[in-house]
Order: C-alpha cells, then sequence, then structure tokens
C-alpha cells in the first residue's frame, strides 16, 4: 500500500531538521496551516492525515486497528518509515496527538529527538482523588451517545466548547467544517478511542524531552493536566499559554510559533 496517499502525506521546507505534525480527534493536517509558514525556511515539514481524517484514504480504516490510540501511532510510524526518517525528529501533536505521539516514540525511541504537544491529555476522564482529567466518565458517555444520536448536533454542541469562540468564530467553523467531513462511523471510533484512553502509565517509559503547551482556559484539557504531564515526563518544559479554548495552533498562532522556536532553539 502506498503509505504517502494512503495518509495524504505532505512534505515541504528546507532544512536538516524535521517536524513532523500530528492533527487532533475530527480535525486534519490543515489545522496547522498558521504555524508552518514560521518554519518553511528552516525545517523540513511533514503533515499528515490519520487514516479517516482529512484526505486520507477512508477505505483503508480498520476498525480495529484504530480502535486504540496504538493504530494512530502506527500511522505515525508507517509515515515515517515510507520516508526513510529514522533519527532526528520532533514531533507535533495537538490533543490526542500527544499521547498518539508518546506511544510511537516509546516503540520507537531512536525516532524523535523532541516533541512538542498543544494541549496534551493522558487521560481526558477523571480519577479521584489524585487525576483531574477535566470529565465524568458519565459526561463522556453523554458526548458519545449524542455522536449516534444526532452526530450533526453533537459537532454543533462540541465546537464553541473545542474553540472556546461563541457565535460561529473562525476556529469554530473550521473545525465544524472538518467534523461533519468526517464519517460518523469513523469519528465515533476515533472518539471512543480518544476520550477513553488512558496513558498515565505510559508517561515514564518516555525518554525524549518535550515542551507541554497547555492553555489556560482550556475546558477539555485543565492547566492541572498540564501539570500532571509535567511532573511525569523526564525533561519536559511546561508553558501555560493565556488562551481560551483547546485550539492555540488556530486561534493564537503567533503564541505557538514563538513557543516553538524558542524551544527549538535550545540545545538537546
Amino acid at each position: 500500500m502506498d503509505i504517502l496517499k494512503r495518509n495524504h502525506v505532505n512534505v515541504s521546507g528546507e532544512g536538516t531538521q524535521t517536524l513532523l505534525y500530528a492533527h487532533g480527534f475530527g480535525c486534519n493536517q490543515h489545522m496547522w496551516s498558521q504555524v508552518t509558514p514560521a518554519f518553511e525556511a528552516s525545517h523540513r515539514q511533514i503533515l499528515f492525515d490519520y487514516v479517516g481524517c482529512g484526505a486520507s484514504d477512508a477505505s483503508a480504516f480498520d476498525p480495529r486497528r484504530y480502535s486504540t490510540l496504538n493504530g494512530y501511532a502506527q500511522d505515525v510510524l508507517d509515515v515515517c518509515d515510507a520516508l526513510g526518517l529514522s533519527s532526528g525528529v520532533t514531533f507535533v501533536g495537538h490533543s490526542v496527538s500527544s499521547s498518539i505521539g508518546m506511544l510511537a516514540s516509546i516503540a520507537r525511541p531512536s525516532l524523535f529527538d523532541r516533541m512538542i504537544m498543544v494541549g496534551p491529555s493522558p487521560c481526558f476522564v477523571n480519577h479521584a482523588p489524585d487525576y483531574a482529567g477535566g470529565f465524568e466518565r458519565t459526561d463522556l458517555e453523554g458526548l458519545l451517545a449524542l455522536m449516534d444520536q444526532n452526530y450533526i448536533g453533537w459537532a454543533n454542541y462540541l465546537t464553541p466548547v473545542i474553540s472556546g469562540e461563541q457565535g460561529g468564530g473562525p476556529v469554530a467553523k473550521n473545525l465544524e467544517e472538518s467534523f461533519c467531513s468526517t464519517d460518523p462511523l469513523i469519528a465515533r471510533i476515533f472518539a471512543e478511542a480518544t476520550f477513553y484512553a488512558d496513558n498515565r502509565a505510559d508517561l515514564p517509559l518516555v525518554t525524549c524531552p518535550s515542551l507541554i503547551l497547555q492553555h489556560r482556559y482550556d475546558a477539555l484539557a485543565p492547566v492541572e493536566v498540564g501539570e500532571y504531564l509535567h511532573q511525569h515526563l523526564r525533561g519536559s518544559t511546561l508553558r501555560v499559554l493565556d488562551v481560551v479554548g483547546h485550539c492555540s495552533h488556530m486561534s493564537h498562532p503567533a503564541l505557538v510559533v514563538d513557543e516553538m522556536k524558542a524551544y527549538l532553539a535550545t540545545s538537546l
């Protein structure tokens, strides 16, 4: 199978350093469009869509493979293998892709130099009294039930929560278009894999350093989640962005670019 076509891989930019961007649930590679221009002259940049998302080959979607985040981590490794990458990659992941990137780095530690995580969460479910993920399990069960009953209604409800925008702002509109262009059955499987994942036990296994970009007012991943990650990820740097919503790379790309540039300028 042609992996580059399957995952709609796009490569651009100059430089010896490689940035590999991974989008979040219900999204696609276009969500990075306001970040990538800042690195075009300095880095080789790789964009892709997970199978079932964006312009990927949806016929390659296997419900069993993609029922857990390991299936998406394999997409990351497949893309790197197809491009002949074996080392020196900086993984840039949004939301659940931060966990996916961690799984890929555990499977292939020599592949990644470092990771940049935008709005990460190793577990969206609260586990009192030690962990506040942001949701009770019953909350998530209700969201998934709404997906089953009324997918468009679910998208309309969730986009302002994720974007932090009210009244159909540009980020919310972009997210809603992406959600509504995704096959509802595929989205449902990815949603369950995302929101029920618990990757807290994987954190000590991550060996590469990471930059954690957490949002100050994020309904999906509270600041406490970023602090938890920082405590449990060796070699991590935590930066809290003064942002409302879960998608600073779309709503405040200049902030993300500045933090990325500062972090990439530091020596390993």
